[in-house]
């Protein structure tokens, strides 16, 4: 993410990360020690405060993003941290990736969104 956001930053694109202890309690710490925390991996993009993305609980931004962009088979639950959703300049989500989609594998549908 680092890089992409470094190459289109100036160009209008942005990064949010929402931490999130749904999964394996990977955030267990306060926003301070998450955002030091992130300091290590050169995270220079927008942190939001710790949400939840799944359950009754879900943040509403979340809740939303799922009906709009389903998982694999339909289903709507976040299955793992580093879930990615690109989002148009209207607000639109285009595409959602699975955590293990690598961010540079988002390089070309990024730069289509940004030549539109």
């Amino acid at each position: 993410m680092t890089a992409l956001y470094e190459q289109y930053s100036a160009k209008g694109l942005r990064i949010i990360g929402f931490p999130c202890n749904q999964f394996g309690s990977q955030e267990p710490g306060t926003e301070a020690e998450i955002k030091e925390f992130a300091k290590k991996f050169n995270v220079t993009w927008d942190m939001t405060s710790k949400i939840n993305v799944n359950g009754n609980d879900a943040h509403p931004l979340w809740k939303w993003l799922k009906t709009q962009k389903g998982g694999i088979l339909g289903i709507d639950a976040i299955k793992w941290n580093f879930t990615k959703f690109l989002v148009d300049k209207e607000g639109k989500p285009v595409e959602r990736y699975a955590p293990t989609t690598d961010p540079i594998d988002m390089k070309g549908a990024i730069e289509k969104l940004m030549a539109s």
